[in-house]
């Protein structure tokens, strides 16, 4: 949800080089952090990590026109550094597929390694508050909380931006009653060919960033719920199959290696 679907030219060319400026450094400082960890063990990770994120953030749940990220499942697996390295990756990877502009790399990667860097905290706050036999729902109730100050990061950046960068996909929201329409209300086989359109559509009217943010909040409620479900599921899987993988950092490292990864040497 907190993703940046500007196209290029929309945003101000100050708050572009801002978010440019602002990705050199957190990258730059991820990628000399994480050279000091155990990259043998982290980098197969990170590659697949970004690749499941990559396809995630392509598909969208039409009905809401909502993206899944995983990006708190890799902030919790990858840990903060390599994080921001993933959000690079997957951000520029998207950008160069026409998800979103060229421009808004840098804020999107301000805005996605944030939601990494701070799910993956909130996660292991909460292990400690509530114990491992609430990963689950400390993984879910993390996604939550995240995607709310992220998309929260969104709107900010909509409004400083102005209302050219409200216009975005709605699903079958209308953004004027903002009310939930049926996607197939206009007919699932009616195009130009069968049934030419005999007056031009009325355009439609600039969206404010008000109602921008009332849209990205109604449809983000519903979005933040999925996600953090899935990404119960996914962490409390992982915490049974390779314990360390959620577990690394969260408590303090014991000189014997966590059940399941007796057989890996750090």
């Amino acid at each position: 949800m907190s993703h940046i679907h500007i196209p290029d030219g929309v945003l101000p060319l100050w708050l572009v080089a801002l978010g440019w400026l602002v990705a050199a450094v957190i990258v730059g400082l991820a990628v000399r952090q994480s050279s000091r960890t155990d990259l043998g063990r982290r980098v197969p990770l990170l590659g697949a990590i970004s690749a499941l994120m990559l396809v995630a953030m392509s598909s969208e749940l039409i009905p809401i026109a909502y993206h899944v990220n995983l990006t708190v499942v890799a902030g919790i697996l990858l840990g903060p550094a390599l994080s921001v390295v993933a959000a690079a990756v997957v951000v520029t990877l998207l950008a160069l597929l026409g998800h979103g502009g060229v421009t808004v790399i840098g804020l999107n990667v301000v805005v996605i390694a944030t939601e990494m860097v701070v799910g993956g905290l909130l996660f292991r706050g909460l292990l400690r508050l509530l114990g491992r036999s609430r990963t689950s729902w400390s993984a879910g109730v993390a996604t939550v909380l995240t995607l709310a100050l992220t998309t929260t990061m969104l709107v900010g950046i909509v409004w400083l931006g102005g209302t050219g960068a409200a216009t975005r996909e709605h699903g079958a929201l209308d953004p004027a009653t903002l009310r939930f329409e049926s996607p197939l209300s206009g007919g699932v086989f009616t195009n130009a060919i069968v049934a030419p359109e005999t007056e031009p559509a009325a355009p439609e009217a600039p969206l404010s960033v008000a109602r921008f943010a009332l849209m990205v909040y109604a449809l983000g409620s519903v979005g933040w719920v999925l996600e953090g479900l899935i990404t119960g599921a996914i962490v409390g899987y992982a915490a049974k199959i390779r314990p360390s993988l959620v577990f690394e950092g969260a408590t303090r490292a014991s000189a014997s290696p966590p059940p399941g990864d007796e057989g890996m040497s750090s």
